[in-house]
């Protein structure tokens, strides 16, 4: 809840901030709330996670998360962290097949959280990705286009650019296809 000022509007999406007569974020379109209502959901946030127990018990109805090895279940398990949101790390039995132990592959592990955590776990995991990635700060509109070469025109799906198929590269961007 640092630096945040109640008098100043902010973005809900990106978190820009705006002077107080703004109303519409100029990256995300969308409207802008008040620092006052920011602080509010700030405070809403902080109170959920101060709530959550990060401790599993045998009665827990678990569920699993993501299959990996160690290195990336630990990853994981420590962003959830960060949210209080417990993890557990555990082997699989049935993965014999992969890994008998041994040593003809890497043992293939379960990352198994509550099953009341699951939707908050997935938003924050996908929250990750995207910041990892930097997926929100690119146009993705045209990465469902498939580069056709039996139609007479095709779409590049990278820069949108529409060029006839006798051309294997778009001429906007220099893709090749």
């Amino acid at each position: 809840m640092h630096d945040i000022d109640p008098e100043l509007m902010y973005c809900p999406t990106c978190n820009d901030e705006y002077r107080s007569d703004m109303t519409l974020c100029a990256v995300c379109e969308v409207d802008l709330i008040s620092g006052d209502q920011r602080l509010a959901q700030e405070q809403a946030l902080n109170d959920t996670l101060a709530s959550r127990t990060m401790e599993i018990s045998p009665d827990d109805d678990l569920v699993p998360l993501r299959k990996g090895v160690l290195l990336e279940m630990k990853n994981l398990q420590n962003i959830l962290a960060k949210e209080r949101i417990p993890a557990l790390i555990t082997s699989d039995e049935s993965s014999c097949g992969k890994s008998c132990g041994k040593g003809c592959g890497g043992t293939e592990l379960n990352l198994l959280i509550r099953r009341e955590d699951a939707q908050a776990a997935i938003d924050i995991l996908a929250r990750d990705f995207r910041e990892k990635t930097s997926l929100d700060d690119h146009d993705l509109t045209h990465v469902s286009k498939v580069y056709d070469r039996g139609a007479a025109q095709a779409v590049c799906p990278a820069c949108g650019c529409s060029f006839t198929t006798s051309n294997p590269t778009c001429p906007d961007c220099g893709l090749c296809f």
